[in-house]
Order: C-alpha cells, then structure tokens, then sequence
C-alpha cells in the first residue's frame, strides 16, 4: 500500500490509497470521524478497478496528516491487539 499526496492545505489534505479496499478505508474514515480534532473527512472511491480510493481530510485544530498518522497508528494497536488475542484463544 502507498499513500500518494494529491492537495496540502493549512487545514486539510487529500490523498490517494494506493491498493486500498473498503476493508481498510471503512474503519480509517470511521476512526477519523471520531477524533475531536477532524472536522470533515469525505472518500471516493471510483470504479474499483481502474481507480484508487481518495480520501480528504479536515481539521478544526492541528496538521491533517498529524490526524492520519495518529488514527493509522490507532487501528494499527488495534488490529494487533485483536490478532494477538485470536492466536491466544486458538492455540
């Protein structure tokens, strides 16, 4: 997956997700919405073939990309803490 920067504002970014599917955008977005400091976040998608998703993001206080990084890390401990407890609960 690569993240491409496609528009930097003061206050709001847009950039593409290379490789992304809705099992990655969905909970981003979800988690983004939920920071105190998002103000906005919109996605398009395309033709699941011949685009990648896009994803704008905007700020009330702080860097937009700081707001990313920040909600990735976040579901990145998540996700982990999750498949930590399913190879547990399995053995």
């Amino acid at each position: 997956m690569e993240i491409e920067l496609l528009e930097k504002e003061k206050d709001s970014i847009k950039v593409r997700i290379k490789g992304a599917d809705m099992t990655l955008i969905t909970p981003l977005v979800q988690a983004l919405l939920e920071d105190k400091d998002v103000a906005e976040v919109k996605y398009t998608i395309g033709h699941s073939q011949m685009e990648d998703p896009t994803l704008y993001i905007r700020v009330k206080t702080g860097k937009p990309q700081s707001a990313l990084k920040k909600t990735a890390k976040s579901l990145t401990n998540e996700f982990k803490e999750a498949r930590e407890a399913l190879q547990k609960d399995l053995k």
